[in-house]
């Protein structure tokens, strides 16, 4: 008798033992599932959101490439070949320290491509009192000395433009020796050809989502995030596939 209750004791636990084994196989079982399973969706949201940009990002240059006359106007500044075959188009503001900080930058990054990329500047001025020096930028640009003027602006930023709060009539100060006819400077300033192409560009801008300065689009795409390196590697995505 006693020999028999052992073995049922025995074989009781053996049978608890394959039981809760099998319980931890499909512990096993069940954690490896969920985490395949959040592998699976994690690729395929990442998958998605690449596959997003991709097209996104198609849809934009197609778009700029049927009408470009958002981003670019035909009084719009620029340097570079008209030839290139990538176009960066930068909406600033003139008391912006980052897009002072920028500007030589994006020279350097376009004499290292000589010919290939072309830059044209929109005025967005959104720093008060600044649309009055975007005015002084624009009637410069009427008399062909856009980024002379420009230059000279960013040059003396920190003392007409002290933490970011524009004083434009000390701006006057800082562009004499630009070459610059002044009574003409003053007369176009106040024109309300000028005015026109402000308010565009503002327009432009806010149709564009251009919120901050400075922002940019290269042949119509916008910076997936922002920042210098951003910006660098797309123009450098754009010219691998134009070139």
């Amino acid at each position: 008798m006693k020999q028999k209750r052992r073995e049922l004791e025995r074989k009781q636990k053996q049978e608890a033992l394959e039981r809760q084994q099998k319980h931890e196989a499909l512990k096993k079982r069940r954690k490896y599932l969920i985490i395949s399973s959040a592998i699976v969706l994690i690729v395929a949201i990442v998958a998605g959101a690449v596959y997003y940009q991709n097209q996104s990002d198609k849809a934009a240059v197609e778009a700029y490439r049927r009408d470009r006359t958002t981003y670019v106007r035909d009084y719009s500044p620029s340097r570079g070949s008209p030839t290139a075959k990538v176009e960066i188009v930068e909406f600033f503001d003139p008391a912006c320290d980052t897009c002072k900080a920028f500007h030589p930058m994006v020279k350097k990054l376009m004499d290292d491509h000589p010919g290939k990329i072309r830059l044209y500047e929109r005025y967005a001025p959104f720093h008060k009192g600044s649309d009055a020096v975007v005015k002084i930028l624009a009637a410069a640009h009427m008399q062909g000395k856009f980024w002379e003027t420009l230059d000279a602006v960013f040059a003396a930023q920190s003392s007409w433009a002290p933490n970011h709060h524009p004083q434009p009539e000390l701006v006057w100060k800082y562009i004499g020796g630009v070459g610059l006819d002044m009574d003409r400077l003053r007369r176009d300033m106040n024109s309300p050809a000028v005015d026109k192409i402000v308010q565009q560009d503002i327009g432009d801008a806010v149709k564009l989502n251009v919120t901050a300065t400075p922002e940019y689009f290269v042949d119509g795409k916008p910076l997936p995030t922002w920042g210098w390196e951003q910006l660098k590697r797309l123009v450098e995505s754009e010219l691998s596939a134009a070139y």
